[in-house]
């Protein structure tokens, strides 16, 4: 079991190497990979300037964005004890996307400090409203797993409405803006934007991963978990925490993203088993493999234009997770 799971971590960290390395080179202009040998020295042309401040930390970002929403949807499925728990189903995302909306819709909403800003903030707070309420939802029903998704579509549901009365408030020339960001987009210049949410993605990141061996046991029975020393409220409240940090995080900078933080979870289960203390990591890793593939399509398939990433990974996931319950 040793040797698989060492085995599979090669295979994970493989894929996030070759990811970080291939990726950058391709998009609506292919970048020659001597051109990397350019950043070491004084002079850079247009390409270089254009893979070290554009490719880079975009593939960087998606990367990041990809590993939060997956290592969270591996969290919930365990915690809810329901394989269609993940961010985006849940309501959470939704609910992180009208608060960054609305920071980035009323200008005296927005406010900077240095690299940081309400946006962040305020996708903090409305993750952390989701994630309350499902747990609420859980506590009031018994752990009733069905209610819990019942909820998450309806907060869904809210959210929408939310978005189309902001979208009415805001002035119509922001509506184009909006509208793109909100099909979820990795489009950024320069490093500033993964500056920002640095500080959210570490500190859910410390969170979470440590809880891998509480959650092997709370996925057996939260009772048993409690009676082997596991403390299961606070380990719930560090992952509902975790997750508004992570999924706050990625939403306030790529807008709402699903089927990341669903289908990436049950893949890795399939492949390398449903041991929590290696699968939150390897979740992380083929998440953030994932979303940066993805944002490599988007950015070549229509070339010279882009494509949101939102809208691949709802075509690349929604095939994979039928298909998933098909052959189940």
């Amino acid at each position: 079991m040793h040797k698989k799971r060492v085995s599979h971590g090669i295979f994970y960290v493989g894929l996030a190497l070759a990811a970080f390395f291939c990726l950058p080179f391709w998009g609506a202009e292919s970048t020659p990979f001597g051109v990397i040998f350019q950043l070491l020295g004084e002079e850079q042309n247009v390409a270089a300037e254009i893979l070290l401040h554009h490719r880079f930390p975009r593939v960087l970002l998606a990367f990041v964005c990809g590993m939060g929403l997956a290592a969270c949807g591996a969290a919930l499925q365990v915690m809810l004890e329901n394989p269609l728990a993940e961010p985006f189903v849940l309501g959470i995302a939704g609910c992180a996307a009208v608060g960054a909306s609305l920071a980035l819709s009323f200008s005296g909403l927005f406010v900077h400090w240095g690299p940081f800003s309400s946006v962040q903030l305020l996708a903090f707070g409305g993750a952390m409203m989701a994630v309350g309420l499902s747990l609420k939802m859980a506590a009031r029903f018994g752990g009733a797993t069905e209610t819990v998704i019942l909820a998450g579509v309806t907060v869904n549901i809210l959210c929408g409405a939310l978005m189309l009365l902001i979208r009415y408030s805001v002035d119509p020339s922001q509506l184009v803006v909006m509208d793109r960001w909100l099909m979820g987009g990795l489009d950024v210049v320069g490093w500033s934007n993964l500056f920002a949410m640095l500080p959210l993605i570490l500190i859910g990141s410390v969170l979470l991963f440590p809880l891998g061996p509480s959650l092997n046991l709370m996925a057996l029975d939260a009772g048993l978990a409690l009676a082997h020393g596991v403390p299961v409220a606070r380990v719930r409240f560090r992952i509902c925490l975790a997750t508004g940090l992570l999924v706050g995080a990625a939403v306030a900078v790529s807008g709402p993203i699903g089927f990341v933080g669903l289908i990436v979870p049950q893949a890795v289960r399939r492949i390398s088993g449903p041991d929590m203390r290696s699968g939150l990591v390897f979740s992380a890793l083929a998440g953030g493999v994932f979303l940066a593939f993805c944002d490599m399509l988007a950015r070549t398939l229509v070339a010279p234009t882009e494509m949101p990433v939102g809208i691949l990974t709802a075509m690349i996931g929604g095939p994979l997770f039928l298909r998933m319950l098909w052959v189940r």
